[in-house]
């Protein structure tokens, strides 16, 4: 045979090398999404931690996504060492879930969390600047790479709510504990990828974009009505388990939601409304959902009420990420997606504290305020409408 023809065979095994280990990879990241999402909370409340300190704690994520995350992303970029970072971060997460399940007092479960989540949550957009390398490299398509990871968060949170049935609910830090060891041993066989020559994006002009109103709402907009999801993330389960549903049943609903998403994201080059009004149809969405979960309305109807996550969250970054890629220049995108991640993260911190005060006072009734904090956000949407180019949301442009 020869060397020529050796070659492509030699290419294709090492793209498919490249994309089992991603998907692997990709698989136990958001498995630990769907086991910690669900369920975290749930561990909080049976070490007997109190509402109030529950609220402190879930908004540790997002205060990192606009503190800690910029500085390790840049860091591991401008050292090219994406690879390295992902390694490093998985290791150090898995450490951090082990320190946790040992804690009981609220403050030391609260700063071993804080310290944990400053290099878990950069490790999606680790991971996903790792993977576009890749893909270019190889010639891959990102879509079915990243699709695993949906598919193991729902496998994650009904697997989790299986056990739920049987392991004590005191005991769910480590299960969450062991698919972060699991993802940080995955992580070692990601394959080394060519160094690519280091960039700077363009600066000059990029705080213009907090000087333009249209801009100011869509980022208004969007942490308005995702961040109206704080109290769904934080404490429904625990509500849920409140109410006598099974672990499995918790976990059941929680994937309805997810379904509801992913069958959205496969749909969305079909739409062809504006990407403005997509967002006000997702905040008006958020409303309905939230107006009826403060009802707590029977299992039947909740499951129902669980498909409406497919627009509440799903077309509200759809619509979104339609109007960035249309109203933001294209030397200023990245920028943009940075003011939009840390707005979302200093209005998501906030909103989970309130949640916690609130609930702890009102139970159900804090779904009330989600509905209000959505409302506001569509009308901040609809009043900017006229400022943003009449276009029809695009394939390109979904989230």
């Amino acid at each position: 045979m020869s060397i020529e023809s050796q070659i492509p065979i030699a290419a294709g095994q090492a793209s498919r090398r490249f994309a089992g280990r991603l998907a692997a990879f990709y698989a136990t990241l958001f498995g630990t999404t769907g086991v910690h999402l669900p369920f975290f909370t749930v561990w909080l409340k049976a070490i007997g931690i109190d509402p109030a300190w529950i609220g402190i704690i879930t908004a540790v994520p997002p205060v990192t996504r606009f503190t800690v995350l910029p500085l390790i992303i840049a860091a591991a970029e401008r050292r090219q060492m994406l690879r390295g970072a992902i390694i490093l971060t998985g290791f150090a997460t898995a450490f951090g879930f082990l320190v946790i399940g040992t804690q009981r007092l609220p403050l030391l479960v609260l700063l071993a969390y804080a310290l944990t989540c400053c290099v878990w949550t950069p490790m999606v957009p680790l991971t996903d600047a790792y993977a576009l390398r890749g893909v270019r490299r190889y010639g891959l398509n990102y879509g079915p790479l990243r699709l695993w990871g949906s598919a193991a968060f729902v496998v994650g949170a009904l697997g989790c709510g299986l056990l739920l049935g049987t392991v004590p609910p005191t005991h769910l830090i480590w299960i969450i504990a062991a698919v972060t060891v699991l993802g940080a041993l995955v992580g070692l066989s990601l394959r080394p990828l060519d160094q690519a020559v280091a960039t700077s994006a363009p600066m000059h002009g990029a705080r213009k974009l907090l000087r333009d109103p249209g801009f100011l709402a869509i980022i208004v907009s969007s942490a308005l009505i995702q961040s109206s999801h704080s109290a769904y993330y934080i404490f429904a389960s625990i509500a849920w388990q409140q109410a006598g549903l099974s672990g499995l049943t918790i976990g059941g609903l929680w994937t309805i939601g997810v379904i509801a998403e992913i069958v959205l994201f496969a749909l969305s080059p079909r739409f062809t409304l504006p990407s403005a009004v997509l967002v006000v149809i997702a905040a008006a969405s958020a409303v309905a959902r939230w107006t009826i979960t403060a009802q707590d309305p029977p299992l039947p109807i909740l499951a129902v009420v669980q498909l409406a996550h497919g627009l509440t969250f799903g077309l509200t970054q759809v619509g979104i990420m339609g109007l960035m890629v249309h109203h933001v220049p294209a030397h200023m995108i990245a920028r943009g997606q940075g003011y939009l991640a840390a707005c979302g993260g200093m209005f998501a911190s906030t909103t989970a504290i309130l949640c916690g005060a609130v609930y702890a006072r009102y139970g159900q009734g804090v779904y009330h305020m989600m509905a209000a904090m959505a409302a506001i956000g569509g009308l901040v949407m609809w009043l900017a409408r006229h400022r943003f180019t009449h276009h029809p949301q695009s394939a390109a442009s979904g989230g």
